[in-house]
């Protein structure tokens, strides 16, 4: 009985293991879930139809990081927590230097990779333990650390702060 729970515990712990390993190979495996992000352009890794689809199992194996922040637009200091965004685009092979975000409305705003790297930007994909729905800037959010770097408080950051995050280009 004992070494079947250990075959169980170690082959489920294989199967979770292996989409992080496929990402790190820089072979994209194919979503399972919902897709939440499509990342389109000059790409490296495309997984659908020359595209690379991630859904939320795979985008939060993918850097997992926290930030422990206000924004603009809520008043009170929350733990948001979601993919490193330069990671997000390195598993899918971006060459470009800089990306245009898309929302679900269909707003988009250019983001120069330069700045992902200078700072930790996540997509941020939970807000205080909770799924951010649509109806509170989710699922995807580009979140910049503005309590970390009060000089990200500006207009500029603001616009490239989209929120309901559906697709990116890589020109």
């Amino acid at each position: 009985m004992r070494q079947r729970v250990l075959l169980l515990l170690f082959s489920l712990a294989f199967l979770l293991w292996l989409p992080m390993l496929a990402v790190a190979e820089g072979m994209l495996p194919a979503p399972s879930g919902k897709v939440l992000l499509t990342i389109s352009g000059d790409i490296d890794f495309p997984n659908v139809d020359g595209e690379a689809s991630f859904d939320r199992e795979m985008l939060m194996a993918i850097a997992p990081t926290e930030i422990r922040t206000r924004t603009p637009w809520h008043s009170d200091c929350a733990r948001y927590e979601g993919p490193l965004f330069r990671e997000v685009l390195a598993a899918a092979g971006v060459h470009s230097d800089r990306v245009r975000v898309r929302a679900l409305n269909d707003y988009e705003a250019e983001i120069p990779l330069a700045e992902l790297h200078d700072y930790d930007v996540i997509l941020a994909m939970s807000r205080n333990g909770s799924p951010i729905q649509i109806r509170e800037f989710g699922p995807l959010f580009v979140l910049y650390p503005f309590d970390e770097h009060p000089e990200l408080l500006n207009e500029s950051v603001r616009f490239r702060s989209v929120w309901h995050v559906v697709h990116i280009h890589a020109p």
